[in-house]
């Protein structure tokens, strides 16, 4: 049984690709995305393989990953590890605005998720979400309006200053969700200034179709050339995205009392390697892909 919880965001730094394998649409090499909500999501067992695979790289202990993680398959040792990292969930998600080069969209449903996850893992929050009508949005900076009209790629959207709410929401999300160093300064204050809340059906959109999707060709070694039918396309979640996942640990399970570590001990090497550190997820890391800035908060 995990004994102890903690929430951790992750804010992406580069474009992230957590594969979904191949389809039949125009896209190749698709994102993951929750089925219920069509959101861009990281699975948690993505999350823990890529923490274990960078676990010694990053400054751990390397008899640290057994007995954290559980043995590779195949070991003779066979246990439970003592990590589990759930699925990450989409809370904010930049868009090209008319005015200060993009906003953080996020909705209702999302920020509801949000501070739900929060509250399971005992991290407080005082946040009450207020409702957005379709074509409409609530915003904390007026800056970002032109003619008091929010245009967000294509679109314009009736805008309305919330005086309250949604100024409170964005400055707590800020200071919790970005590590608290002057490298982040500037996106913590932006993140404070320019989240703004649209409907839910007006974020789908925008989190199914505003991502990056880029071009590949696949090269012959022998001709120097594109292959027939080396083109194709491949989906990443763009940078200044911000999502949530939960992490729970217990004591270690290996059955050798020289290993033993309680739940309290697991979750403070966790947290010491990974908090505010960067942290390469996903594939295509050779393309510099799959960057996020990691911050976790203990409940």
């Amino acid at each position: 049984m995990f004994e102890k919880q903690a929430a951790v965001f992750l804010y992406a730094i580069s474009p992230v690709h957590m594969g979904a394998g191949n389809t039949v649409g125009v896209i190749d090499n698709p994102i993951q995305r929750e089925t219920h909500t069509g959101h861009p999501c990281f699975a948690g067992s993505g999350i823990k393989g890529a923490v274990r695979h960078a676990y010694q790289v990053i400054g751990g202990d390397p008899g640290d990953i057994d007995r954290l993680f559980g043995p590779p398959s195949g070991s003779s040792n066979l246990h439970a590890g003592a990590v589990s990292f759930g699925d990450a969930q989409l809370v904010a998600f930049p868009v090209r605005s008319l005015k200060n080069g993009y906003a953080y969209a996020t909705c209702p449903q999302a920020l509801g998720r949000a501070q739900r996850m929060l509250a399971l893992l005992g991290v407080s929050t005082d946040w009450r979400v207020p409702a957005v009508a379709d074509g409409h949005c609530l915003i904390a900076n007026p800056q970002l309006l032109s003619q008091d009209k929010l245009h967000l790629e294509a679109f314009e959207y009736e805008a309305r200053a919330s005086a309250n709410d949604l100024p409170a929401i964005t400055a707590d999300l800020a200071d919790k969700a970005l590590p608290a160093d002057k490298a982040h300064a500037f996106f913590r204050t932006k993140l404070q200034q320019d989240l703004v809340l649209l409907s839910d059906t007006d974020f789908t959109y925008f989190a199914q179709h505003a991502t990056v999707v880029e071009p590949h060709v696949r090269i012959n070694a022998e001709t120097g050339t594109a292959d027939d039918g080396g083109l194709f396309y491949t989906e990443n979640l763009p940078p200044e995205s911000l999502l949530i996942a939960p992490l729970l640990a217990s004591q270690t399970r290996t059955g050798k009392a020289e290993d033993a570590l309680d739940a309290t001990g697991v979750l403070l090497r966790l947290k010491n390697l990974l908090d505010n550190r960067p942290l390469q997820i996903g594939g295509d890391a050779t393309t510099g892909r799959g960057i996020v800035a990691v911050r976790i908060l203990e409940g």
